[in-house]
């Protein structure tokens, strides 16, 4: 019999052994076996031919419907091309060639159904362009099955396929092994499979692959989705145990120290929200063990008052503390302001020293040296940096608190690196977000994070009215963008205008190199047809505005090549309102506050992603004024891009914004470093729709570690856990 855990090499031939691992990675039989269909097909239903994506690999169901032998090109003979319909009006195209295409014709007669799987290409321009897989494997239906009775009575699973290995080539292969697969340990205890009605592991994984009707599917994949969900959590669950256990040295509230003196200076009052969670972080830092606290807040929302109270309660009690900042316009920002804030209690030798120090890489020699030696010695209270602070020669003298911004910014290691500099036990660590990205929203509903939520606005923040410019569809629009900022400006305000890229010493091809060509501006955001131009470039964009539609206004450029000093001064200026419009790329994008300025316009909008695009409109609309934002496209109605961004313009909500990044984007790898995307421990479980059932499963699991926290009177539970993390994942929660 075989094992759930045996090498696939031993259990199946090495001409399907092999393609497996190399392919899809799969080296064991339980893992083969976790390779779920993706779909299903059924013997009345053409699979739909209008999702395909140009370079994915795909299976696909459909008819044959004519051949058409068709002339080589450059030398004698033929090829054949197969039209392939699915019976709503789409259609792909298959290419064979040389000896093969004889037998393709007589095997693919019109009339037959088949599964097709290969490559999708692209063939032709414009609304003639065709979809094509060249030389696809395929198999008729009516020979993937025993017979025509059964296929017509169950459903046909297509799984997930690579470039080496068809979908019906696994499906044989998991056959092969659940017809000699010995018995499986189910990681869920019996009783709580009888409490939520879940069918055994065995049965499940039988169903989901060989399902004798739909009822069978969906049984099979509640079980299964539970399963995930709930290994999940009893992982979350032990580690929350064990950060229970972690030492941090506490650092409770002084009545007579900084935060008070702060406080009763500051300028306005704090909102509610604001006091509650301030609350809520100052109880966490008096506790022996470190908190682990996600702030997040709509853009605006006070997040850096929340934070430097919280670092101010840990200066008081003979502590330092580190604000991480990605880039170093924010981090020299994130100075400015706090120095600003605190007056004269950030001078040091007050209260036992609270300095505000700066480390940035560009820093000079001695700027550096004075910066360190602040940090080591303690003099600085507060250290704000870039990645410098992660270098292994920064040290502090008593690291009490790690505030990180924009913590998506920065990998896993990184900030591991910087709380491994608080010697004896852990720092207490905030990390903040204005728009959680997917792998934050993950985590955040699989109940890693404790989570701190500021939804109210400061007052005198000012609405902000977003608009979709369609710069193919009506180039008018675009005309009139540059008038809205003549007037804003007009007005004595400001603007941004962003793009994708810096433009110099890029090599892209399509530049658009004449700084007095208007209208190759325009031709160039009207290029939605055949292939898309390089995106639009701040020292291409600048000039040509500076000698177009904003002649006369001062132009400035900022970027992340500019030298420290440069992008200082370019700063300083647009602040002290001595530059009407900032032509810039996205280092703009997080911390940077000029209260005059109300225009934002995005270029190419749509190369942007939705958490980015919320992020950057953010910096208007912060000093009473009305804000308007812009996204300039030339994508037009009804494509994806498109309502993408549609979907930024209908709210301000950052967090209904970050489930939309979420549905396109999918929850990352929750267990590894993955941020974003198709590579995932998650197979079935999807975090918007099964909210519910994280919730469930997030209850039992915290109540079955709470009695057995190794899990020893649980061994299939803990050997799933054991196979699902691996040393890799292993090391990673536990610098997470």
């Amino acid at each position: 019999m075989t094992r759930f855990d045996e090498p696939l090499s031993k259990a199946l031939d090495p001409k399907t052994a092999k393609p497996l691992e190399s392919s899809l990675n799969i080296t064991t039989v339980g893992e083969l076996l976790r390779h779920y269909p993706r779909r299903y097909a059924e013997r009345g239903e053409l699979t739909a031919l209008d999702a395909l994506e140009v370079d994915e690999h795909v299976t696909v169901v459909g008819e044959v419907s004519r051949h058409m032998r068709k002339p080589m090109r450059n030398r004698m003979g033929t090829w054949l091309e197969v039209e392939v319909v699915d019976g709503r009006r789409n259609k792909i195209y298959l290419s064979f060639f040389g000896k093969v295409s004889h037998v393709v014709e007589t095997r693919l007669k019109p009339g037959t159904r088949a599964m097709f799987s290969g490559k999708v290409g692209r063939f032709g321009r414009g609304e003639r362009a065709k979809w094509q897989l060249n030389h696809p494997e395929f198999e008729p239906l009516e020979e993937a099955e025993s017979s025509a009775a059964e296929f017509a009575a169950a459903p046909v699973p297509i799984y997930p396929a690579a470039a080496g290995i068809s979908s019906w080539v696994i499906r044989r292969a998991i056959g092969v092994v659940l017809d000699t697969l010995g018995p499986i340990p189910d990681p869920l205890p019996d009783d709580l499979r009888a409490r939520h009605r879940l069918s055994g592991l065995a049965e499940a994984l039988e169903a989901v692959h060989r399902p004798r009707d739909q009822d069978d599917v969906s049984r099979a994949r509640r079980r299964l989705r539970f399963d995930e969900a709930f290994i999940l959590q009893a992982v979350l669950a032990q580690r929350r145990l064990a950060a229970a256990a972690w030492p941090a040295t506490p650092r409770p509230r002084r009545d007579d120290g900084l935060l008070n003196d702060f406080d009763g200076r500051l300028p306005f009052q704090l909102t509610e929200g604001q006091v509650a969670v301030g609350e809520e972080i100052a109880a966490e830092l008096a506790l022996a063990h470190p908190m682990h606290r996600l702030l997040q807040g709509e853009v605006g929302a006070g997040k850096t008052v929340v934070a430097l109270r919280a670092m101010l309660q840990v200066v008081d009690a003979g502590g330092q503390a580190a604000l991480l900042a990605p880039t170093e316009v924010l981090a020299q920002q994130h100075h400015r302001s706090i120095v600003r804030m605190l007056g004269d209690l950030g001078t040091g030798g007050v209260f036992g020293g609270t300095a505000v120090t700066l480390l940035t890489g560009s820093m000079g020699a001695a700027g550096r040296r004075a910066a360190l030696l602040d940090a080591a010695s303690g003099a600085a209270g507060i250290v704000i940096g870039t990645h410098a602070l992660l270098q292994e020669h920064v040290q502090f003298a008593d690291l009490g608190l790690v505030v990180v911004d924009e913590q998506h910014r920065f990998g896993v290691e990184q900030r591991d690196a910087l709380r491994e500099k608080a010697g004896g036990g852990r720092p207490h660590v905030l990390v903040m977000t204005a728009t959680p990205i997917p792998r934050t929203v993950a985590m955040t509903v699989f109940g890693d994070l404790e989570v701190s939520t500021l939804s109210q606005l400061p007052a005198g923040r000012a609405p902000i009215t977003t608009h979709v410019v369609p710069a193919a569809d009506k180039p008018h629009y675009l005309e009139r963008t540059w008038g809205r900022i003549r007037e804003e400006v007009g007005l004595g305000r400001q603007a941004y205008i962003v793009c994708p890229r810096i433009g110099d010493l890029e090599g892209d091809e399509g530049d658009l190199s004449d700084p007095g060509d208007l209208d190759a501006l325009h031709e160039a955001a009207e290029g939605a047809g055949g292939e898309r131009r390089p995106p639009l470039a701040v020292l291409e964009v600048a000039p040509m505005l500076a000698a177009g539609p904003l002649a006369g206004l001062r132009v400035e450029v900022l970027h992340g090549r500019l030298a420290p000093e440069e992008k200082d001064a370019v700063m300083r200026a647009f602040t002290r309102g001595e530059v009407d419009v900032l032509v810039a790329t996205t280092v703009i994008e997080v911390g940077v506050d000029v209260p005059n300025a109300s225009v934002m316009v995005i270029m190419d909008a749509d190369r942007f992603g939705v958490s980015q695009l919320h992020q950057l409109r953010g910096r208007v609309g912060r000093g009473g004024l009305p804000g308007l934002c812009l996204l300039v496209t030339d994508f037009p109605a009804g494509t994806a891009a498109r309502e993408r961004l549609d979907a930024v313009a209908a709210t301000l909500d950052g967090f209904e914004l970050s489930r939309v990044d979420l549905e396109q984007r999918r929850e990352g790898d929750v267990l590894g470093a993955a941020q974003s995307g198709r590579r995932s421990s998650l197979k079935m479980l999807r975090l918007l729709r099964d909210e519910d059932v994280i919730r469930a499963a997030r209850e039992e699991a915290a109540s079955l570690l709470s009695g057995d926290p190794e899990l020893a009177e649980h061994p299939a539970l803990k050997a799933e856990i054991d196979r699902l993390l691996g040393d890799d994942r292993a090391e990673y929660l536990e610098k997470t």
